[in-house]
């Protein structure tokens, strides 16, 4: 089974995690549905989900897919077993997604974090965006005060170039980055910031790692991965996790779900080995 370690934590995880955001947002299955989700990742062998406070319909609804996660874990009684990453500093007024890294609402959305998923301590506490309203030491100073308390173990950026990160490390250990990145969107591979992750052994965290819905989509047609699909017997939602994978085993993908299948399947790109040659051609693929 391939694993990944969180940063140098000594924390390790089976190499496909679960984006468990499409559970809370618009349009989400009910509860018994995304509780079969979860349970069917983790008898995969799954053991770390990725959520926010913010994956829900709007702010009436904030910390929805935390304690959706939190529910579900109890009831299968793994929640020692299983590691849940969360995230601070967006608003949904009205359903729309606005960043916030005010260190007030930092430290306010990390105590109801807290509450959501029913614990002293949140093992990866990641800052969703960075503000361009706010300074962005000013915001990673407010999760700094937050680890210092023992209300977050380790600290993780979301939506950052190479030089935020940067400097981010002068101030404080970053334990992963999470960026958008699949095979139609390999911005971060072209501007070095994933061999500087590798460099720095800092955990790479993609999201939308099959490219989201129009990636669903284009995956479906692409000839490439249709061909790919037929030599290795596998979907090309499967072929595309694999491609990740082989590109450094820093690289922890978290496919959403909200379909059971759909997170079996995923689970099953760990077992898939591409050959170089195949590696290569995806990597020949243009961007969207």
């Amino acid at each position: 089974m391939q694993q990944r370690e969180l940063d140098s934590t000594g924390l390790h995880f089976k190499a496909i995690g679960l984006g468990a955001m499409p559970l809370s947002i618009s349009g989400r299955p009910d509860e018994k549905q995304a509780f079969s989700v979860i349970e069917a990742f983790v008898d995969g062998g799954g053991n770390f989900i990725d959520t926010a406070n913010v994956y829900c319909v709007d702010d009436e609804d904030i910390g929805h897919n935390e304690r959706l996660i939190r529910g579900a874990l109890n009831q299968l009684g793994l929640t020692d077993q299983v590691f849940v990453a969360t995230k601070g500093g967006l608003r949904r007024p009205g359903g729309a997604w606005i960043t916030d890294g005010d260190p007030d609402w930092l430290r306010l959305s990390c105590e109801r974090s807290l509450q959501a998923l029913r614990t002293d301590c949140i093992g990866l506490y990641q800052l969703h965006a960075i503000d361009p309203k706010v300074d962005f030491s000013r915001s990673l100073e407010a999760l700094i005060k937050l680890q210092e308390a023992g209300k977050i173990r380790h600290i993780g950026l979301s939506n950052v170039s190479a030089a935020q990160l940067e400097s981010a490390l002068s101030l404080t250990l970053i334990a992963s980055v999470q960026n958008r990145c699949n095979i139609f969107d390999k911005r971060d591979f072209h501007n070095g910031l994933i061999d500087f992750c590798q460099a720095r052994q800092i955990t790479y965290i993609p999201y939308s790692p099959v490219g989201g819905h129009s990636g669903h989509t284009r995956l479906a047609r692409e000839p490439l991965l249709l061909q790919l699909a037929g030599k290795y017997e596998a979907t090309p939602h499967r072929i595309a996790l694999a491609w990740l994978l082989h590109k450094g085993q820093h690289i922890l993908p978290i496919p959403g779900a909200s379909q059971v299948a759909s997170i079996r399947d995923s689970l099953q790109a760990t077992h898939l080995s591409l050959s170089a040659e195949d590696i290569a051609a995806l990597d020949r693929l243009p961007d969207q």
